[in-house]
C-alpha cells in the first residue's frame, strides 16, 4: 500500500444473512486507488464486484449485510465507522457512483432537470438558474442530443442508453475525487460508449479524478484502466498492471475470461419458411405538447415508416445508436404500444387488435426487456415470476407440472433451480437477466423480442446465452427480433440486419452483407466503433 493512495481497501469481507445462516459474498478483498488512476474490477456475474463497490459507501442493505473484517479508508477517513450523517457529506460529493441499472436509480416522478439540479443545490448551494445551466452543460458533455428539450423529460421517456447518460451526468456534476462506475457503458451503443470513455479519460486528466471501474467488457477495461483486479467467487485472484494482466495472465480464471466471447454463426434460415411476423410502414410518433392547453406542436418520430419481415427459425438483428427507435419498433410489433401501419402475426392482421383480443396470442410472442430489475417484481420469488405466464396461459397444469417447467427453464439459462424460491434482489444483474430470459422461453413462444438480453452479462455468460438461444431456435424454430448495440453478439445470432437511425432504416440486408460490406457511412462508423474498441490479447481487432 502506498502512502499517497486516495482509497485503501484492506481485507474487506461482506456477509449476508440468509436462511438462518451467513453467506460470504466478498472474502478479504484488498486494493488501493491513487489520485488520477483508474482501477478496473472485473469478473463474472456474482463474483462480488458490485457488492465490493457498494460497501465503500455503505450502500448495502444493513443490517442484513455485515462486514466480518475489513477497512475502507478514504483520504485518511475510515468510512466503515462513519454514521449516515457523515456519509451523506461524502456520497455524491467526494465520491460519486454510477449504478448498473439506471431505471432503478432515477426517480420516475422527477424530471431530468430536477434530479441533476437537486444534487447541485444540495452539495454546491447553487440557485435554480445556476443548476439549470450546469445541468445543460453536463447533458451536452455526456452526449444527450437536444439537451434543452430533455430537461423536462421523465426517465420512462428516455431510451436505456439515454438514462445511463443522465446517471453519468448526475455523478460527474459535483466534480468528485473518486468515481465508482458500476457497468457505466452497459446500456450504451458502441459509438456513444467510445465517447463516454474518452470523456471520462479527459475528465481524469483535467481534474485528477480517480475511478473504480466495474465491468464485464474486457475490451473496455484494456482501453481505460491503469490496473486491473480479477474477482472470482468473492476473492481477488489476480491483480496488476492492465497490460500485464491481459498479455501475461497468471491465473487460470483470468485466461478463461480473456478467451470467452460469443462465437459461431446463426442457424441457417430457410428463405421459404412460413412468415411469422410482417410489418408494413410501421410508424410510432410521440406528440410534443406545449402551452396551457397542452396543444400538440410537433412530434418525436421514434419509428417512421419501417417494413419488417421475419420468418420461422430466423433472427432479425436491429442495431443503431441509443434513441434510434429500436426498442420502440419491437414494442410496436408486439402491440405493447400503439402504432400506425399494418402488422401481421402468423397470418392474422393484429394492428387493430385490442388488449383483450391480443391476450390469447401473448403466449406465442414474448419479450425480454433491457432492464431486468425493472421488469421483475420485487415481491415475487423467481419461481413465481417464471411460472406467472404458465398460470395465465396454461391454467390446466398442476402445481408440480408448473414447478417442473420452471426448473427446466431456469436450468436452461444457467440458474440453479434450487435458488428458485429466492427474490430478484438476491441475484446479480447478469443472473436477473437470465431469469428474465427463462420467463420468456418457459411458454415455448414462436416469436421473441430480445431487447439487449446480453447487455448485463459477462463475456462467458454472453457466450452461453448466445449458444442457448441458437439451440432453442433450432429445436423449436423460434423467430427472434434481436435488439442490441453489441455487434459481436448480433453477428453471432442474426441472419438479417436492420440498421436504424433517428427512427428510419439506413441500411438493411443479410448479416453477412452488413458486416462484411456496409454501404452507408453511418453503418461503417458503427462497425469501426464496435470492432476497434474490443481487442484480443495480442492487440488485433476482434472479429
Amino acid at each position: 500500500m502506498t502512502a499517497t493512495a486516495l482509497l485503501r481497501v484492506r481485507d474487506l469481507s461482506v456477509a449476508f444473512a440468509q436462511g438462518g445462516g451467513v453467506n460470504l459474498a466478498v472474502d478479504r478483498v484488498s486494493f488501493e486507488i491513487n489520485k488520477g488512476e483508474t482501477l478496473a474490477l472485473v469478473g463474472e456475474s456474482g463474483s462480488g464486484k458490485s457488492v465490493t463497490a457498494l460497501s465503500i459507501l455503505k450502500l448495502l442493505p444493513y443490517p442484513a449485510a455485515s462486514h466480518p473484517s475489513g477497512s475502507v479508508n478514504f483520504k485518511g477517513e475510515e468510512l466503515l465507522d462513519e454514521d449516515e450523517r457523515d456519509l451523506r457529506r461524502v456520497r455524491g460529493n467526494d465520491i460519486a457512483m454510477i449504478f448498473q441499472e439506471p431505471m432503478t436509480s432515477l426517480n420516475p416522478l422527477h424530471t431530468v432537470e430536477r434530479q441533476i439540479g437537486e444534487i447541485l443545490q444540495v452539495h454546491r448551494g447553487m440557485s435554480g438558474e445556476q443548476a439549470r445551466k450546469r445541468t445543460l452543460e453536463m447533458l451536452n458533455q455526456v452526449g444527450i442530443r437536444e439537451a434543452e428539450r430533455r430537461l423536462g423529460a421523465y426517465p420512462h421517456q428516455l431510451s436505456g442508453g439515454q438514462r445511463q447518460r443522465v446517471m453519468i451526468a448526475m455523478a460527474l456534476a459535483n466534480d468528485p475525487e473518486l468515481l465508482i462506475a458500476d457497468e457505466p457503458s452497459t446500456a450504451l451503443d458502441v459509438t456513444v460508449q467510445a465517447q463516454i470513455l474518452e470523456l471520462l479519460a479527459e475528465l481524469q486528466r483535467q481534474r485528477g479524478m480517480a475511478m473504480l471501474f466495474i465491468t464485464h467488457d474486457l475490451g473496455v477495461v484494456r482501453k481505460i484502466s491503469d490496473r486491473t483486479c480479477v474477482m472470482q467467487a468473492g476473492r481477488i485472484v489476480e491483480q496488476g498492471g492492465t497490460e500485464t494482466v491481459f498479455t501475461e495472465p497468471r491465473h487460470e480464471y483470468t485466461r478463461h475470461l480473456l478467451s470467452a466471447e460469443p462465437k459461431g454463426k446463426p442457424p441457417r434460415s430457410d428463405p421459404d419458411a412460413p412468415i411469422i411476423l410482417k410489418g408494413d410502414a410501421i410508424r410510432v410518433w410521440f406528440p410534443i405538447k406545449r402551452g396551457l392547453l397542452r396543444r400538440t406542436v410537433d412530434h418525436v418520430k421514434a419509428v417512421d415508416g419501417i417494413d419488417v419481415v421475419l420468418r420461422e427459425g430466423q433472427t432479425l438483428g436491429i442495431v443503431g445508436e441509443s434513441g434510434s427507435g429500436k426498442t420502440t419498433l419491437g414494442l410496436a410489433l408486439t402491440r405493447l404500444i400503439s402504432s400506425q401501419g399494418r402488422i401481421s402475426f402468423v397470418g392474422r392482421n393484429i394492428d387493430e387488435y385490442s388488449f383483450k383480443r391480443m391476450r390469447p396470442l401473448r403466449n406465442q410472442m414474448q419479450i425480454v426487456f433491457q432492464d431486468p430489475f425493472g421488469s421483475l417484481s420485487p415481491r415475487m420469488s423467481v419461481a413465481e415470476i417464471v411460472a406467472e405466464g404458465l398460470r395465465v396461459h396454461q391454467p390446466k397444469l398442476t402445481m408440480d407440472e408448473r414447478d417442473e417447467r420452471v426448473c427446466a427453464a431456469l436450468a436452461e439459462v444457467g440458474i440453479d433451480p434450487e435458488s428458485r424460491h429466492r427474490y430478484p434482489h438476491e441475484f446479480s444483474g447478469g443472473q436477473r437477466q437470465r431469469i428474465a430470459i427463462a420467463r420468456a422461453i418457459v411458454l415455448k413462444p414462436r416469436f421473441v423480442v430480445l431487447d439487449e438480453p446480453t447487455s448485463a452479462l459477462d463475456m462467458s455468460v454472453q457466450a452461453q446465452v448466445v449458444d442457448l438461444l441458437r439451440d432453442l431456435q433450432e429445436r423449436h424454430r423460434l423467430a427472434y427480433m434481436f435488439i442490441s448495440h453489441d455487434l459481436r453478439v448480433v453477428r453471432a445470432l442474426a441472419n438479417e440486419v436492420i440498421v436504424m437511425r433517428n427512427g428510419v432504416v439506413v441500411e438493411q440486408g443479410s448479416a453477412e452483407q452488413i458486416f462484411d460490406s456496409p454501404q452507408t457511412d453511418y453503418t461503417k462508423a458503427l462497425m469501426a466503433a464496435a470492432f476497434e474498441l474490443r481487442t484480443t490479447t495480442t492487440g488485433a481487432v476482434s472479429q
